[in-house]
């Protein structure tokens, strides 16, 4: 069941639910809106041929941050990782979805390629990934809306939560923009037999 805004209140104000910073006129009827970070890690697509998923990639990306209100532009077509402004808890008993702002996907704007659903456990920044598939250049700004996230209860308690030890969860207590940690899939992975 999703959590109305008075649901959401309610747990937050209990501490269930956490969002850091948290402002109520953000609440909306079932979700709340967050805020995008300064910081933004862009693709330095000169530096490889090619990204091959089995590999770290270090030099791939590059950090910059938004400067006061200076905007940065983002190009159609372009992609960068950002961040969410709020830090967000999950508690082992929930789920959570952020989605992009309807205003924003209107002009062109995409806030998830496919990382929209958030873990029972989860706890830290929401990667960003932001897309303009415009034909015009989109500003964006530090601390503008850029999504909203949604939470939903489940049947029971999550039995391995992420952050477990068991399940190496990648991306756990992220501040800034992570970038991919897919190569991590094929460190343990065994080689097939010839």
């Amino acid at each position: 069941m999703v959590l109305s805004d008075r649901d959401i209140k309610e747990a937050i104000e209990s501490g269930l639910i956490g969002i850091d910073p948290y402002f109520e006129k953000d609440v909306q009827p079932a979700s709340v809106d967050l805020h995008l970070d300064e910081t933004l890690l862009i693709f330095n697509n000169s530096n490889a041929p090619y990204i091959d998923l089995k590999k770290e990639l270090p030099d791939l990306n590059t950090k910059v941050k938004i400067q006061g209100d200076e905007p940065f532009i983002l190009h159609p077509g372009e992609f960068v990782l950002g961040s969410t402004l709020e830090k967000i808890r999950i508690p082992n008993t929930m789920v959570a979805r952020i989605e992009g702002k309807s205003s924003l996907g209107r002009l062109g704007l995409l806030i998830h390629s496919t990382a929209g659903f958030v873990d029972p456990g989860f706890n830290g920044n929401l990667t960003l990934e932001l897309a303009n598939v415009s034909r015009l250049p989109i500003t964006l700004y530090y601390g503008m809306r850029i999504g909203q996230i949604s939470f939903q209860n489940m049947k029971s308690p999550a039995e391995k939560p992420y952050g477990s030890p068991e399940l190496s969860s990648r991306y756990q207590g992220q501040i800034d923009p992570t970038e991919s940690r897919v190569f991590k899939d094929f460190e343990n992975q065994i080689s097939k037999k010839s």
